[in-house]
């Protein structure tokens, strides 16, 4: 059985890592697919961030990594999916997840959504927190996979 897991990984956490490494045991094959988002500005372009999520997954012999925009919805039925996972950390992640859900399923009647809640040591992470950390100089390097910590500092400008 095929899934998706999709988000904008700007960057991919440890926190994301560890929910595909979770739901790669689960299922046949994992589609990580990075999204634009038109409300969102990116730290990373779209192949800049597939390219950390590639670095990150390259270990998972069942997960490909794609890019598309628009809906998810129109991505699942091109590619033959009917399963989306998604991670939750808080309850205001379930409100806001669960909306998504309902008008994924609206659109799309064949589309499930599974939440996978996520493990207890990456709870607080997200993206957007650590390039706050990064930004303002704070240790970052354990809450991303390595290929990503180089990647910020990189684009920070600093050496590491």
């Amino acid at each position: 059985m095929k899934v998706l897991y999709t988000g904008s990984f700007d960057p991919i956490t440890k926190g994301h890592l560890d929910i595909i490494n979770r739901i790669s045991c689960k299922f046949d094959e994992v589609v990580v697919t990075v999204f634009n988002n038109a409300n969102k500005s990116y730290w990373f372009n779209i192949e800049e961030r597939c390219e950390m999520v590639r670095g990150a997954v390259k270990h998972l012999k069942n997960v490909k990594v794609d890019y598309t925009e628009g809906l998810v919805v129109d991505y699942c039925e091109k590619h033959d999916i009917n399963i989306i996972v998604r991670g939750l950390r808080a309850v205001s992640d379930y409100e806001y997840e669960l909306s998504i859900s309902n008008i994924n399923k609206h659109l799309n009647k064949k589309l499930e959504t599974i939440f996978l809640v996520a493990s207890a040591e990456y709870s607080f992470l997200s993206s957007s927190m650590v390039k706050d950390v990064a930004e303002h100089g704070g240790a970052f390097e354990d809450l991303v996979p390595e290929n990503v910590a180089k990647a910020i500092h990189k684009k920070l400008g600093r050496s590491k």
